[in-house]
């Protein structure tokens, strides 16, 4: 009876399978984030916020243009504090959702936050509350893919709510 060191074929397959699985996995994040980078930047340009539009290609700090679409205040100085605000809480919750435990409330209340500021910025394109609610469950069933062709037809035209 003998023992070979060398692994087979099997090994070799799923190790090559994972690998392709993994830089498929990376080409759709980066597809993904590029695609929201765009969507935040035209829509900012679009919306009178062209002076912050660029932040819409910084990771984390992005999120400041998803609260400033979002907002309810009707000056641009109060908007951009409410923005402000929120991103430092968010940026807390993600630091802290490091965190065992208590990391996984802060997730949730991270996840809350964000699909609320979306439900907030498909009111703004739409300007109907049923459909902003029909929009977040499409856009969660769908993995996003919703959320970024609807969002590609809409960046450059202005907010109707």
């Amino acid at each position: 009876m003998t023992y070979s060191t060398y692994s087979s074929d099997y090994d070799a397959f799923y190790g090559g399978l994972f690998f392709v699985f993994l830089i498929i996995t990376l080409a759709l994040v980066v597809l993904g984030y590029v695609v929201n980078a765009l969507i935040y930047y035209y829509t900012a340009k679009t919306n009178g916020l062209g002076e912050v539009s660029f932040w819409a290609w910084i990771p984390l700090v992005n999120v400041y243009l998803l609260f400033a679409f979002g907002s309810s205040k009707t000056t641009m100085q109060e908007i951009k504090k409410e923005s402000l605000m929120f991103l430092l809480i968010y940026i807390g919750l993600a630091i802290v959702s490091i965190i065992p435990l208590i990391g996984i409330l802060a997730s949730i209340a991270m996840i809350v936050l964000g699909l609320y500021y979306m439900y907030r910025l498909f009111y703004r394109w739409t300007g109907e509350t049923g459909m902003s609610i029909l929009f977040i469950i499409l856009t969660i069933i769908t993995g996003s893919l919703f959320y970024y062709i609807y969002g590609l037809i809409k960046m450059k035209k202005p907010f109707v709510a």
